[in-house]
């Protein structure tokens, strides 16, 4: 079976930020991972069973202050060990459902950006790096106003949960 597909292609610009950090690494793993609480998708339906959207995300926000949660961790280190790196590695996909929920409204397509990802390693010198694209960066690309507008949202959250870890809000973040 064969089906027909019209391509398009956006053309659009990111911006990693890298925070290099004197924190140590299991500390701040511990401090994000208490900071932003997990919530799979079974849970998250399991919680919305009566359907009341609002009330659900009025919950998460009481769960964590900067709205959002953890929807998947991955930890490469242990596999990338054996091809010889003793670099401790994190990454997180952060989801902020409100958000979330306004982006997927406007363009579906946005789950492409939504959730974050973040990336925690340690550092050559003492110390841990956080990785992450800015979230309005990545959103712009999809032309749409509205879309823009939540990226920015996401941008001023994402400075908060920086800030929550006791690290300076980047440069990109304020506004």
């Amino acid at each position: 079976m064969s089906y027909d597909a019209d391509e398009t292609v956006f053309e659009h610009g990111g911006r990693r930020i890298q925070l290099e950090t004197n924190a140590q690494f299991d500390a701040l793993v511990a401090a994000f991972e208490e900071t932003v609480p997990a919530l799979s998708d079974a849970q998250a339906l399991a919680e919305l069973r009566g359907g009341d959207w609002a009330a659900f995300v009025r919950g998460l926000q009481w769960e964590a202050s900067s709205g959002f949660v953890r929807v998947w961790t991955s930890r490469p280190d242990a596999l990338m060990e054996h091809a010889g790196s003793d670099a401790r590695s994190v990454v997180w996909l952060i989801a902020h459902h409100g958000i979330a929920a306004r982006l997927f409204r406007h363009d579906p397509g946005t789950m492409l950006s939504s959730p974050l990802r973040i990336e925690m390693h340690t550092s050559k010198a003492p110390g841990t790096t956080l990785s992450f694209e800015v979230p309005s960066a990545l959103l712009g690309g999809f032309g749409v106003n509205k879309v823009a507008q939540a990226g920015a949202e996401l941008d001023r959250a994402l400075g908060d949960l920086i800030e929550d870890l006791g690290l300076p809000r980047p440069a990109a973040l304020r506004r």
